[in-house]
């Protein structure tokens, strides 16, 4: 049976997944790769089972750098191609899952540090830089010398900075290079203390200067997409650079540059939206987005007990990567939080795509945090762990009896005043008192179908506020709401039968149905 919105059960069958093919000429394969570097790091561990992980849009190679690696270490390979949440991040669990004693990590990565120790060697890849025409792009668009500038780059570009810092270096006095913020290697010395670590990056800051005084030259951009906007590394910059400092983007390939200002403007507009409807939330969805990166657990509890704190009632869903059709089986939901690594948690979606907003971890913090610094002082914080306790960012929430929690808050968005949070004690100190609950009988239905009336419990302990009324249940009474609310069982009002042999076949094509 096939109709405009179905296909032949047979089809699903027959179709021919196929498979990716090679995507780099094998005679650049070991310079794309790093092979050689890759082999030194396999045979200095002495690994006999190595992990390699890809991205989806690097497959089509995975089985050839596998089969070079193996020839090359006489170790065995294991390629993990199919992570349960980012590619940026380290699929520790999946290099357990194989026994492998290291693993190999290709394309972009947001380096966070992984829930469980494990050598890992990164293989950002080389994109093509072509020097003279961003050294040019570069002196246009910084014509003062004396002016501080940080040279900052996508991973795949990272390569070509010096090189570039090279040609700039005679005429520009105040020059600082970047890099990526690999982990050291094991028994190796700890960083300078002057190396400053943000962004998935390492600043070679001089004593007393800071990076807010620092302009920024990105090198790179989407290579496929010609939208900014699908950068979440670029906006993870943009959000947590210093507003009025300059910022333009410039095109490895062709030194085309642009000024980001518009558009981060653009994205700390966006995240004060979110912020208000975080605000406005009640019911608050904390979607699992990393298993692998460290401090999850302690973040979730964190997120937890903020959303508790501001009188929110909060959902902890593990669905691995988020689509607009798991979500969509939430409608009670309000808004959801993405707990995920910097690159994950700004992933870009496609606009208007979510049922609801996603938001990032900072962006519930501002909202539930009455301690937390207003608009334009706060730093935009794209790291989890950086909420978290022992963190120099951590702002500790304010005791019961603070003044902040009783502040008059009107919604942006709505214009309506916002209630005060609900948790705070009460003063009576009979609330905290253990009580000996009165033995409760049970209520009979009346032949009528009408309930016999029973003391409330308000009428049992007046100086006890209900648990309903002190956290109540948002998702049942948006259920209540519903005009469906699910099948009724009608328990002992339907006649028992006994059971026979159903239907047999798949909902599109039952046997019994026939062929059209």
């Amino acid at each position: 049976m096939e109709s405009p919105f179905s296909s032949p059960a047979e089809a699903a069958l027959q179709r021919e997944a196929g498979a990716a093919g090679l995507l780099t000429p094998l005679a650049d394969l070991d310079r794309v790769y790093e092979l050689e570097r890759v082999v030194g790091f396999v045979r200095d561990l002495g690994c006999q089972r190595v992990a390699l992980q890809f991205p989806d849009r690097l497959l089509g190679d995975a089985g050839v750098v596998a089969a070079r690696l193996e020839e090359s270490t006489k170790s065995k390979m294991f390629i993990l191609g199919d992570t349960a949440y980012g590619s940026c991040c380290v699929d520790v669990l999946g290099a357990e899952q194989a026994g492998a004693q290291a693993l190999v990590h290709f394309g972009p990565a947001c380096l966070s540090p992984p829930a469980r120790p494990l050598p890992t060697a990164f293989v950002l890849g080389q994109r093509t830089v072509v020097l003279e025409l961003c050294a040019r792009a570069f002196e246009a668009q910084n014509p003062d010398p004396t002016a501080p500038v940080v040279l900052l780059s996508e991973p795949a570009c990272a390569h070509a900075l010096e090189a570039l810092a090279t040609l700039l270096r005679p005429r520009y006095l105040d020059l600082l290079v970047s890099s990526p913020a690999l982990p050291l290697p094991v028994g190796s010395l700890n960083p300078e203390p002057e190396f400053l670590e943000c962004f998935g990056r390492r600043f070679p800051l001089a004593p007393g200067r800071c990076l807010e005084e620092y302009g920024a030259f990105y090198v790179g951009g989407p290579e496929a997409s010609p939208d900014p906007d699908l950068d979440p590394d670029l906006s993870r910059l943009l959000l947590g650079w210093a507003p009025g400092r300059p910022f333009f983007s410039c095109c490895p390939g062709t030194g085309q540059t642009q000024d980001e200002a518009a558009r981060a403007g653009r994205l700390r507009a966006r995240r004060r939206y979110l912020i208000e409807r975080a605000r406005d939330a009640r019911v608050v969805g904390l979607l699992v987005g990393t298993l692998g990166v460290a401090r999850h657990r302690e973040a979730l509890a964190h997120l937890r007990n903020l959303t508790q704190v501001a009188g929110k009632r909060s959902y902890v869903l593990a669905l691995g990567r988020p689509t607009p059709p798991k979500l969509a089986n939430f409608p009670e939901v309000d808004v959801f939080v993405l707990l995920a690594c910097p690159l994950g948690a700004l992933a870009p979606w496609p606009s208007g795509s979510f049922f609801r907003p996603v938001l990032a971890p900072c962006e519930l913090e501002a909202a539930c945090n009455p301690a937390w610094p207003p608009p334009g002082l706060a730093p935009y914080l794209t790291h989890y762990a950086d909420l978290l306790p022992g963190s120099p960012f951590h702002v500790p929430l304010p005791p019961p009896e603070s003044e902040l929690w009783d502040t008059p808050d009107v919604s942006l968005i709505t214009g309506e005043l916002r209630p005060p949070p609900s948790w705070k004690p009460s003063n009576d100190s009979g609330c905290s008192a253990l009580t000996v609950r009165p033995q409760l009988e049970l209520v009979e239905s009346s032949p009528a179908g009408k309930c016999a009336k029973s003391p409330l419990p308000s009428e049992l302990f007046p100086h006890i506020l209900p648990t309903h009324l002190q956290f109540p249940s948002f998702a049942a009474s948006f259920l209540s709401s519903r005009s469906w609310q699910g099948l009724q069982p009608h328990l002992g009002q339907t006649p028992v039968k006994e059971a026979v042999s159903g239907r047999r076949g798949i909902a599109i094509a039952y046997e019994d149905e026939g062929s059209s």
